[in-house]
């Protein structure tokens, strides 16, 4: 996700509940909250930047913080799931600074920094079924090649730089429900967030032996198209990821009912065409509390315009439905790169 700059220090990203709505979340009024990343940003490196954040947010009324726990094919807290699976458990990769040399666990701060100024905390599970960024699968297709996703042509499975597990394989599922469920048992959290990574794959995915076999299986003994677009095929894709999302919903709320499930995934028709993420399906299944499309623009013209298009409003069709209007929170860019959104775009 992109993120802009917070004080000087935070990279974040604002959510908010556009006034095109004119509805309320059922839990918040608005939703007022922010993405914290461990990339490009310091607020993590210590206990006393992060208290100072949570200040400096709840002094300017936001009321939810989103902290990344699962980035670059680590967790940003002592995992039981890492260890087991893998022998790790905390972000090995950040060059800035070292959350496990410290002994810190800084899950646990953000969680006591941001409850003390009366905000909630929804856990972002950044990386998804992702496995590395330009690592070649990284440590975890290293140790577990049979997780890899794959092209027609059997080669990992790639986008934009980033590697991907299958995420159809059950194994690889089970894998990510276990570090979500651990969050939500061991933290004193409101909820948890998947976003354009999770629960989503790359389209041109569903080539493993695994997806060949299962689709056969379910298709009367058919082979996977060739073409990865193919709609049945696409279809077929996204039905498993959107079954994946329907486990985690159930999951979380069999723990606790009151645990908010957030996502935050790319602009339908996008979403679906690119990474298999049928969302207006998710919100007809009631898998979301709260959706977060990452209505990303540089003019408010184009940002109401693409709001409209996504709840239709004022007459228009849209792909959420009135009745789920109120789980809808776009999200709102303010910097790519070393772009910024100002007040006079």
């Amino acid at each position: 996700m992109l993120k802009s700059i917070l004080n000087g220090s935070c990279l974040l990203i604002v959510l908010t509940a556009t006034s095109l709505m004119a509805q309320t979340v059922p839990y918040k009024e608005e939703v007022r909250g922010v993405w914290i990343t461990n990339v490009d940003s310091d607020v993590l490196s210590t206990r006393e930047k992060i208290a100072e954040a949570m200040d400096y947010l709840a002094s300017r009324g936001f009321n939810v913080v989103f902290p990344v726990v699962w980035n670059k094919g680590f967790t940003l807290y002592p995992s039981r799931t890492m260890r087991a699976t893998f022998g790790a458990s905390l972000d090995q990769y950040n060059l800035d600074f070292s959350f496990k040399s410290q002994n810190r666990d800084p899950l646990r701060e953000i969680i006591i920094e941001a409850h003390r100024n009366g905000m909630e905390v929804i856990p972002w599970f950044e990386f998804g079924f992702s496995s590395s960024y330009s690592q070649n699968g990284g440590h975890i297709i290293a140790q577990k090649p049979h997780w890899k996703g794959m092209d027609v042509t059997g080669k990992l499975l790639t986008k934009n730089g980033f590697e991907w597990m299958d995420a159809i394989n059950p194994e690889v599922q089970q894998f990510m429900l276990n570090l979500l469920k651990e969050v939500i048992v061991d933290y004193d959290v409101d909820g948890v967030q998947g976003d354009d990574r999770l629960p989503a794959m790359p389209a041109e995915g569903g080539y493993t032996d695994y997806a060949i076999l299962q689709y056969r299986a379910e298709n009367n003994g058919e082979n996977p198209p060739a073409n990865f677009a193919d709609a049945k095929f696409m279809k077929w894709k996204a039905d498993k990821l959107t079954s994946f999302g329907g486990k985690v919903y159930r999951m979380v709320k069999q723990h606790d009912p009151n645990l908010i499930v957030s996502m935050s995934p790319s602009i339908y028709p996008f979403s679906y065409s690119q990474y298999l993420q049928d969302w207006p399906r998710w919100m007809d299944s009631s898998y979301v509390d709260i959706l977060h499309p990452q209505a990303y623009r540089y003019d408010i013209g184009s940002y109401r315009t693409l709001v409209t298009e996504l709840v239709g409003v004022g007459g228009s069709s849209g792909y959420v439905k009135t009745r789920d209007r109120a789980k809808v929170s776009p999200g709102v860019l303010l910097k790519s790169g070393t772009k910024f959104n100002r007040s006079s775009y």
